[in-house]
């Protein structure tokens, strides 16, 4: 089949498209930047990939002869005002240019619903799906809960919370019920659903075994983990209090903590169906899906992850607006250094950050990342996802990746931390020296203030990082 797949660089269907092309199917994949076609398929024999942005589709030149479509567009970390209309804008603009194919199916991967009183984002998943309905292809929605797996948004967030606090003193919605379910089990759901006639125009909930409240949740991760954990939680912790304590103990942003919150107050369980049956699933139970998803970390094998999305940070456009660092108006530090060994600078340069650190003052910059963090930035604690590989998008601490090209010998990263101004860090090899390049530049007078602030510790602390990344 020739399937259309939307939110290429995303959590799902970035391991979705893995999984459709083992299957042998032609895929169409949607990209809003070109910049972000991820490694594992950008060389695939029976892929094509169509820039396109949904709220902006008018110059896009859109296949006619597609069998089905994926609609995966959704972002949680949003902090836009006006959220619902950009997501009803964009399942419109999208149902549009479906309508003008040959596409019998559209599979949307929605959220469960069956709570009276549902959170923003659900109500949003909910118009989507109403709007995706038509009579020129049939539409196949998939309601899930929470989504348990390497990378995942709950899971890793329910990891920072078990990891680092042995005692916890939490808000009541930790009592909240809900129904995980594992990645696996979402993508099997979603692979085989395609081109089933006895799913058209059906909804499903899809689910683990259990029913478990949060609370529940971070016992057992924590039973899994070894680890011995104390809970109380407390009604006065006002959901303004809740986002605050999610943020600061958690790598989430604060925007998707307020999101998370508000989904977390309500009850997601799933409407008995004969879903499993229908398509010979069965569920594992949380902690197999916790298991599992330490494998693939404990493997280096974290296909994609919540962090790379651009909305987890203070991106809101394109990586290929910032690929060009500036030559004026701009403050610089710029240092070089004569290579010993090239192979090795390449390996420290690729495995920089996370808890591989910065090679220099690393305790300065936690400092920077804490201070970060207090100004609703994103802090230190995104990490990498993976620990000796990086490409363009992936979060690298508070700071995106922009190039990743070990054929040029070069690295380019831009800041997503709290700035009065814009960043850019650039490691690059030419001959036999390592080149390391700082930009920064100002907006405003608050700009060059803060430059001059930190100008002193640059010289101590960006020579020990060129020095470590050349010597052994």
């Amino acid at each position: 089949m020739k399937i259309l797949i939307t939110g290429t660089t995303g959590y799902i269907a970035k391991r979705l498209v893995l999984q459709l092309l083992k299957n042998g199917h032609q895929l169409v994949c949607c990209v809003r930047d070109l910049n972000r076609i991820p490694d594992e398929i950008e060389y695939e024999e029976n892929i094509e990939f169509l820039k396109i942005d949904f709220l902006q589709p008018d110059q896009t030149v859109f296949p006619t002869d597609i069998d089905a479509a994926y609609y995966l567009i959704h972002s949680m970390s949003t902090s836009a005002s006006n959220f619902n209309e950009l997501e009803r804008n964009c399942a419109v603009n999208f149902k549009k240019l479906v309508e003008e194919t040959t596409c019998t199916q559209v599979i949307y991967l929605s959220g469960i619903v069956n709570d009276n009183s549902l959170s923003k984002h659900l109500e949003s998943r909910l118009e989507v799906e109403k709007t995706l309905q038509s009579t020129s292809y049939a539409l196949t929605t998939f309601r899930a809960g929470i989504i348990v797996g390497s990378g995942s948004a709950s899971f890793e967030i329910i990891r920072d919370i078990v990891e680092k606090l042995p005692v916890m003193v939490t808000p009541k919605w930790l009592n909240t019920k809900t129904q995980p379910i594992a990645i696996r089990d979402v993508l099997t759901f979603l692979e085989r659903g395609v081109g089933n006639e006895q799913l058209y125009n059906k909804s499903f909930d899809i689910c683990g075994p259990e029913i478990l409240t949060y609370k529940e949740m971070i016992l057992q991760f924590g039973k899994v983990r070894k680890l011995k954990r104390y809970i109380l939680t407390l009604p006065v912790l006002t959901p303004k209090l809740s986002s605050y304590w999610l943020y600061f103990v958690t790598s989430t942003s604060f925007s998707l903590a307020q999101a998370l919150v508000d989904s977390m107050k309500v009850e997601v369980i799933a409407k008995p169906n004969n879903i499993n049956q229908l398509l010979d699933v069965k569920p594992i139970s949380y902690a197999d899906a916790v298991n599992l998803a330490f494998q693939k970390i404990e493997q280096n094998d974290v296909v994609s992850s919540w962090k790379d999305a651009i909305s987890s940070g203070v991106f809101d456009d394109q990586l290929g607006d910032h690929i060009q660092l500036p030559q004026y108006g701009c403050y610089k530090d710029v240092r070089s250094i004569k290579i010993e060994n090239e192979q090795f600078t390449i390996d420290r340069i690729w495995s920089i950050g996370g808890k591989n650190g910065w090679y220099s003052f690393n305790w300065l910059w936690r400092i920077r990342g804490y201070v970060d963090k207090v100004f609703g930035g994103v802090g230190l604690r995104r990490g990498r996802t993976h620990d000796t590989y990086l490409e363009p998008g992936d979060p690298l601490d508070f700071w995106r990746v922009l190039l990743a090209d070990k054929k040029q010998k070069r690295l380019l990263l831009y800041a997503e931390m709290k700035l009065p101004g814009e960043a850019w860090l650039e490691f690059k090899i030419v001959k036999d020296k390592l080149f390391q390049r700082a930009v920064f530049r100002p907006k405003g007078l608050w700009g060059r203030i803060y430059w001059y602030s930190v100008l002193p510790f640059h010289a101590f602390v960006f020579k020990g990082m060129i020095n470590s990344l050349v010597k052994k």
